[in-house]
């Protein structure tokens, strides 16, 4: 698997995305009611929705939601999640080709999905679909490091993922002014976080894009040392990811 067919690539690992993945904090709308006027009236296009895990957070605060997603399988999996909320409108498209109508919304947001888009097509489609005044949010969920249980995870990744030096959205968040420039940005931090058993931390692991599959010669070998990480710094079962929230937020001209 490649970085050139991200639409895809989460095509087999949507039931583990949707148990496993971490949803964003409460914090964020707080923060967008604060700093961005977010109102129950705003309409929202959240791009790259997946499953919905932050369209959710704005169908349950009022918005109108319009989820723009070019994977089927993940757009199929936040159509039936989402389907109580009336306000949810799916939409299959993609960051450089939304189809939506030309000032239809007052925030575009992406989390965890920008640093697939192509930056200078997408920032022109979302000035295009955004009302004057509007503004971009991106979100992304960053793995810390900072424990000896995570750092043996990192170098599970770094040893045995098939593209993960080339896809982490770290090398997005690091020029992350390509996608605002010439417009100024701020941005916050929040903490998150999840909890494992052996189970659970096995599908979390495989509901990423750039970890082997089975049948892959890489994939037994990987599991067996995610056991040894587990086993050596798991706490009465469970083990824990810890996350830093970060969210970048301006208008766009």
């Amino acid at each position: 698997m490649t970085v050139l067919n991200a639409t895809q690539r989460f095509s087999s690992r949507v039931d583990n995305y949707i148990r496993y993945r971490p949803g964003y904090p409460a914090e964020i709308l707080a923060l967008l009611k604060r700093e961005c006027a977010l109102k129950k009236e705003s309409v929202i296009a959240d791009i790259g929705s997946g499953t919905g895990l932050l369209s959710r957070m704005f169908l349950e605060n009022g918005n109108v939601v319009y989820g723009v997603e070019p994977n089927s399988e993940m757009r199929k999996a936040g159509e039936r999640l989402l389907a109580s909320y009336s306000q949810f409108h799916s939409i299959a498209g993609t960051a450089e080709s939304t189809t939506l109508p030309v000032r239809r919304v007052d925030f575009v947001t992406a989390a965890q999905a920008a640093h697939w888009f192509d930056r200078k097509k997408a920032r022109a489609e979302f000035i295009r679909i955004l009302k004057p005044g509007g503004w971009l949010v991106l979100v992304w969920n960053e793995r810390c490091i900072d424990t000896p249980f995570l750092r043996d995870y990192e170098q599970l990744l770094l040893t045995y993922a098939t593209d993960y030096e080339q896809v982490r959205h770290e090398h997005t968040t690091a020029s992350i002014d390509d996608f605002f420039s010439p417009s100024p940005f701020d941005s916050c931090a929040f903490e998150n976080g999840q909890c494992f058993d052996y189970s659970a931390l096995q599908g979390r692991l495989l509901s990423s894009s750039y970890t082997p599959q089975s049948g892959d010669a890489r994939y037994a070998p990987m599991l067996r040392e995610l056991r040894l990480i587990f086993d050596r710094h798991n706490q009465d079962g469970r083990v824990s990811f810890e996350y830093k929230t970060r969210v970048y937020y301006g208008r766009l001209s």
